[in-house]
C-alpha cells in the first residue's frame, strides 16, 4: 500500500493515476472539500483527513508500506509543509513504513530566508535524513503542469507576463516525469536514501517560455516585462496591510528572482538511476494542450 499525500493536485494526481495503472494499491490522503471522485472511480482508497491533525495523519499511516509526500503549503508553510511533513515522518516510522519519498525543490539548500517554504522544506529535509526511514528526497524544478493555465491564456490572448529578468535560467520538469521518479525510488536501489535533483532536458531562460508558447499556437507573442523592483514594491505596500500575505510572497519573489536548473550531469544520472528519457517542456505542453 502507498499513501500519498496531496492526492488531488497536480504531482500527487499523477502519482496515483500512474500507481493505479500499475495496479499498485493505494491511499490518497485528500481533504474533505476536494475534488477526488475521479480517483475513487480509480481504485483509490480514498482518505478524508486534515493534514493539520496528526492524529489522522497517524491513521493514515496505518496498514502502508510506503509514503509519498506530494503535497503543498496551501499558503501554511508552518503548519502544512513543515509540521504535516514532522509528524508524516514520525507516523510513517511508527507504522513500519519501509521507504519515505519527499518532494521538497531545487535550491532548497541555498539559505532563501525570505521564503517560508524553501525553509520548512529544508527543515524536513534534515528530519528525514535523520529519521532512520530509508528516504528518497527529490528535489524538482519547476512543474511543466503550473505553465499550462499561463499556455491556455496565452492561446487566447498572445500576452505573457514575464515579472523579472527573461535571462533567469531554468528546466522546467515534466511533472508526469516526477511522478514516475517519485514511484520508482522505492523500487531503485540506487535512490535509496538519495537527494535527488529532477529537472527537464533542457536549460532555456525564462524569456525562451513565451517563445514555445509562439511555436505551439503559432502566434506573436507579447511579453509584459516588469522589473522585479515593481513586485518589491507591490510587495511592501501590501505588507502595510497584511503582513503575512507580505511574508507568504517570499517564496514567489524567491523564485522570480533566482535561477533553478539542473547541469546535464544531473539529467543524464536520472535518466540511467530510472532508465528513462526525460521529457522536454516543448513536448508536455503539446501532449496536454493537443497542438
Amino acid at each position: 500500500m502507498f499513501l500519498v499525500t496531496g492526492a488531488t493536485g497536480g504531482l500527487g494526481s499523477r502519482i496515483v493515476r500512474r500507481l493505479r495503472q500499475q495496479e499498485k494499491d493505494v491511499r490518497g490522503f485528500v481533504r474533505l472539500t476536494s475534488r477526488y471522485s475521479e480517483l475513487e472511480s480509480r481504485g483509490v482508497n480514498i482518505f478524508i483527513g486534515d493534514l493539520e491533525r496528526d492524529k489522522d495523519i497517524y491513521k493514515a499511516c496505518q496498514g502502508v508500506k510506503y509514503v509519498i509526500s506530494s503535497h503543498g503549503s496551501g499558503g501554511k508553510p508552518q503548519a502544512v509543509e513543515y509540521r504535516a511533513n514532522i509528524d508524516l515522518i514520525d507516523a510513517a516510522k511508527e507504522a513500519g513504513v519501509e521507504h519515505f519519498v519527499f518532494t521538497s525543490v531545487l535550491g532548497v539548500d541555498r539559505g532563501y530566508e525570505d521564503s517560508p517554504v524553501f525553509k520548512a522544506k529544508r527543515e524536513v529535509e534534515k528530519y528525514l535524513q535523520n529519521s532512520g526511514l530509508n528516504y528518497t528526497i527529490l528535489r524538482p524544478s519547476a512543474f511543466a503542469s503550473s505553465l499550462l493555465p499561463l499556455a491556455e491564456r496565452f492561446k487566447q490572448t498572445g500576452i505573457y507576463l514575464l515579472i523579472g529578468d527573461p535571462q533567469n535560467r531554468t528546466s522546467v520538469v515534466s511533472t508526469d516525469d516526477v511522478a514516475r521518479i517519485a514511484i520508482d525510488s522505492v523500487f531503485v536501489e540506487s535512490a535509496k536514501n538519495k537527494v535527488l535533483s529532477v529537472g527537464g532536458p533542457e536549460i532555456i531562460t525564462r524569456g525562451d517560455i513565451p517563445q514555445i508558447f509562439s511555436r505551439i499556437f503559432n502566434r506573436d507573442p507579447i511579453v509584459i516585462n516588469p522589473p522585479l523592483f515593481l513586485f518589491d514594491g507591490l510587495r511592501s505596500t501590501i505588507g502595510v496591510l497584511n503582513s503575512d500575505v507580505e511574508r507568504s510572497l517570499g517564496t514567489l519573489r524567491t523564485l522570480l528572482a533566482n535561477e533553478f536548473f539542473c547541469t546535464p550531469e544531473e539529467i543524464t544520472n536520472l535518466e540511467m538511476m530510472f532508465d528513462m528519457k526525460m521529457e522536454s517542456l516543448e513536448s508536455f505542453l503539446r501532449r496536454y494542450l493537443g497542438a
